[in-house]
């Protein structure tokens, strides 16, 4: 199989399908609120890479084509492997084919877990390519693979475009990572199987196009949401001492919150409490029987993160006592509303920045600050070495400049070539390197 182009167009279709920000319309859809919100996440995971840059279309002279290396060119990686993956992902065909498909799946979105169509499109361009693959997984998720099926397997999420290889590439076309955890049902039936390694992309509009951006260690927080209800006597405002006040309790709680953060916490260990919904009705004659208030928590690691879960239903259950109400507080852990932090393996994340520099240059590779957003790759990476970085996709002539959760969002669709060679050369090269 013609294994370097197919894994090149793979990791197009990972890049198209794994970031909510990319499938995100430039249209009034948003993935937050719309029912036309499409809820995507792609691994890729690999296996040894051998002869993998000698490949070009047909009926195409080699003076036409993209210079390649010969087969045995690649066994330990040079320049020149990293310009032949970007000259493969550059091609005109190859341009036009991942526009192609990021614009209908841009066009046609799908909630988590009814990526139905979604799903469809991905087996039909695995069909087209001979790609063996096993469906479903977490409902609309797929498995597929290319080479030998023998170690080491590097696990990438994002882009595809491909090329030829000696060994296994793994490809995993995850639904829900906006809203459901997708990635958490897919590790449970079986994605990550053998895996020694993943990797993920993410744009990011912050960035320039084709900046690629990353850090060692904790790269994104852990996220997690709460609900309180706090339950007192309801009574005529009037007469407050025939009522026992939830309204009173549930101010305090909210004011005692903020002191977690600023008083219990390490000032360099960032944590973010913030409470962002309170309704106790809308009768203005009558104290109520009860109050909800609800919001989130962000923590740079599963310690402080856990710790803040514990205090939160402390505060707010102690504080209600205080005021002789009563207090319960759901964390919707059932639901799987709680996201870990997102924290790169040192080497992994090693591996990312060195072919992000030889393959762009070393300018356009940023050390870029932690953020309390959050990603359900998370759980990829408290299972196998991982590292996760952003591509840039600003550019302010075409007004790519919004969030992944605006309206507004679009993408440089220049883009597009630049993640499918870096992603195919992180993949090649972890295996070259580890094989």
């Amino acid at each position: 199989m013609n294994s370097l182009k197919n894994l090149s167009v793979f990791f197009l279709l990972l890049l198209i399908f794994t970031n909510p920000i990319v499938l995100s319309s430039s249209s009034s859809t948003t993935r937050s609120t719309s029912t036309n919100n499409i809820d995507y996440s792609f691994s890729f995971l690999d296996s040894t890479i051998g002869n993998s840059l000698n490949s070009r279309p047909k009926n195409q002279s080699k003076s036409t084509a993209e210079k390649v290396p010969s087969s045995t060119g690649c066994e330990v990686w040079t320049k020149a492997c990293s310009e032949a993956v970007l000259a493969l992902a550059r091609r005109p065909d190859t341009v036009t084919w991942l526009k192609s498909v990021r614009r209908k799946i841009h066009e046609n979105p799908e909630l988590a877990f009814e990526e139905v169509k979604t799903s469809e499109l991905v087996r039909y361009e695995l069909d087209k390519m001979g790609i063996e693959y096993r469906y479903p997984l977490a409902k609309t998720g797929i498995r597929a693979w290319i080479g030998t099926g023998g170690p080491p397997f590097v696990a990438v999420r994002a882009d595809m475009d491909a090329l030829p290889i000696q060994g296994t590439v793994i490809l995993l076309f995850q639904p829900a990572e906006e809203a459901g955890n997708g990635a958490k049902r897919m590790i449970a039936d079986g994605a990550l199987d053998d895996v020694e390694a993943i990797f993920a992309v993410h744009v990011s509009h912050e960035h320039p196009t084709a900046i690629i951006g990353s850090r060692p260690g904790a790269l994104l927080a852990g996220c997690g949401f709460f609900r309180a209800v706090i339950s007192g006597k309801k009574g005529r405002a009037g007469s407050p001492h025939h009522s026992v006040d939830p309204i009173l309790a549930a101010s305090a709680a909210v004011i005692s919150l903020q002191g977690i953060v600023s008083r219990e916490t390490n000032p360099l260990d960032s944590q973010v409490v913030s409470v962002t919904t309170m309704d106790g009705g809308n009768n203005l004659d009558m104290i109520p029987e009860t109050v909800v208030l609800g919001g989130t928590f962000r923590a740079y690691s599963n310690t402080s993160f856990y710790q803040l879960l514990q205090r939160i239903k402390e505060v707010i259950v102690e504080q209600a006592s205080v005021f002789r109400c009563s207090a319960t507080v759901d964390f919707f852990e059932k639901e799987s509303t709680i996201y870990p932090p997102t924290v790169n393996d040192d080497h992994m994340y090693e591996h990312v920045r060195k072919v992000a520099t030889d393959l762009l240059g070393p300018t356009n590779f940023r050390v870029v600050p932690p953020m309390m957003g959050a990603e359900d790759f998370s759980f990829y990476t408290q299972v196998v070495p991982a590292a996760f970085y952003y591509i840039g996709v600003r550019n302010e002539t075409l007004g790519s400049i919004h969030t992944g959760h605006s309206p507004y969002f679009m993408i440089d669709e220049d883009v597009l070539p630049i993640g499918a060679a870096t992603h195919a050369a992180i993949a090649e090269r972890y295996l070259i390197e580890h094989g």
